[in-house]
């Protein structure tokens, strides 16, 4: 039962497998959430580190380039970490979608259906054959068949490429980043129709976001309010909905105690403890509100979790061979909270460099 909003806090940390988890892979813990926004790459590893007790940056850049894990723009018009398994179904059901939020843009940069089909076309062949390529190497391919890409038009010849599943994510080339073919990176998966996508897409949120409501379930999928409707309607009878201050919430209820629940971290960038919502008044105190109000939304930026709520900012400096992490708490923290946070920050500077020297500045915001 949801009684307030520290409970729906309690229960989106076990479901985000944040408190806790049983899972062992990186494309496990995408596979759970369904997709995770990774526009912000370093952060996005962070992200799921932070899902995935004892596991390193390595770990997650090994099954990025070894593609477990695919990069590729879905749900909105952003980029998102998903599985091979779940990639083709996401584009069939959110492309048409985010075509039609981007129709304006296409239109004012003149990629029209046949522009669109003809670098779609020079892409596949320059990628067959396993070839992963550089966005710079690819703009150089499309400039030889006096294709223009210049500027936000190759952006948006690119993101086409990947909406209609020609291209996708390739291993990185030392800091850069590659394509490569859909086709040749994911088996052909037998097709499944719109309802059954529908169903699929609302049951991975609920069970890996809830408590949440239609609306930010509308809100983190792209969908339009008649497709989430729908979603939501295919959901079993193991989902609860209960009205907390007027809104209603749908979950589906943890079973399992977390020993020792993590809810002190450090929050990557556009993580989905924030960015799954519309509403994200739950992790927020009023200090933090403040806040919001005065730097703009902190969900989009590196915050400090204590106890599931916000309570500060971070920042990272890396160096050869150290991590120096800043700490900006909104308010003196107990010493409880401090140790807390101190062990948070460690986790992070593990992750990143693990074995070795780890420097921690602390400050506190003015």
């Amino acid at each position: 039962m949801l009684k307030n909003k520290t409970h729906i806090i309690q229960q989106r940390l076990i479901n985000q497998q944040i408190a806790g988890t049983t899972l062992r892979k990186p494309q496990e813990i995408v596979s759970w959430l369904g997709a995770m926004q990774a526009q912000e790459y370093a952060m996005s590893k962070w992200a799921i580190g932070l899902r995935l007790p004892g596991s390193t940056d390595i770990e997650i850049e090994k099954a990025f380039n070894e593609g477990a894990i695919l990069r590729t723009h879905l749900l909105r018009p952003t980029w998102h970490f998903v599985t091979p398994a779940d990639i083709r179904w996401l584009l069939a059901l959110t492309a048409p979608r985010i075509y039609s939020l981007s129709a304006s843009m296409f239109r004012k940069l003149e990629l029209d259906d046949k522009t669109i089909k003809r670098s779609n076309a020079l892409l596949e062949k320059t990628l067959r054959d396993g070839k992963h390529l550089t966005r710079t190497e690819l703009n150089a391919a499309l400039s030889k068949a006096k294709i223009n890409a210049e500027g936000l038009r190759l952006i948006y010849m690119m993101m086409s490429a990947e909406l209609e599943g020609v291209i996708c994510s390739g291993p990185r080339k030392g800091k850069q980043f590659t394509y490569a073919l859909l086709e040749e990176r994911v088996p052909a998966f037998k097709p499944i129709d719109k309802d059954e996508s529908l169903a699929r897409l609302a049951d991975r949120y609920f069970t890996s976001r809830g408590p949440a409501s239609l609306q930010d379930f509308v809100t983190w999928s792209g969908l339009t309010v008649k497709e989430a409707k729908q979603g939501l309607s295919s959901l079993g009878k193991k989902f609860l909905h209960e009205i907390i201050d007027g809104k209603e919430y749908v979950f589906l209820p943890s079973e399992k105690t977390v020993k020792n629940p993590q809810t002190t971290f450090l929050m990557p960038d556009y993580d989905e403890y924030g960015m799954g919502y519309k509403d994200r008044s739950a992790i927020f105190n009023p200090i933090a509100l403040k806040q919001s109000i005065r730097n703009g939304n902190p969900v989009f930026n590196r915050m400090i979790i204590i106890d599931g709520k916000i309570e500060g900012t971070w920042q990272r400096v890396l160096k050869k061979d150290t991590v120096e992490v800043s700490t900006f708490p909104f308010t003196s923290l107990s010493k409880e909270k401090r140790e807390a946070l101190l062990n948070a920050v460690q986790r992070y500077q593990s992750f990143v460099m693990p074995n070795k020297k780890k420097t921690t500045q602390k400050r506190i915001a003015v």
